[in-house]
């Protein structure tokens, strides 16, 4: 896990929200960009900010923790 931004990917990421976010001009919530070998996941309120890194592994124990408590 990294907090720092992708430094030469040589490619944009593309980031999406959750369609748990609510009102979709709402700007409060976490987008993530997969990649292959990595979650990014970022602040929406602030995009250039610091990024979550994850490796897949760790993106879907959290997303089936997070499920398990909803």
């Amino acid at each position: 896990m990294t907090l720092k931004p992708p430094v030469g990917t040589g490619r944009a990421l593309s980031w999406f929200k959750s369609s748990y976010s609510g009102d979709s001009d709402s700007n409060e919530c976490l987008e993530v960009a997969p990649t292959p070998s990595t979650i990014h996941i970022r602040d929406s309120k602030n995009p250039d900010g610091p990024q979550l890194h994850l490796r897949p592994s760790a993106w879907a124990d959290f997303v089936a923790y997070a499920a398990d408590q909803g």
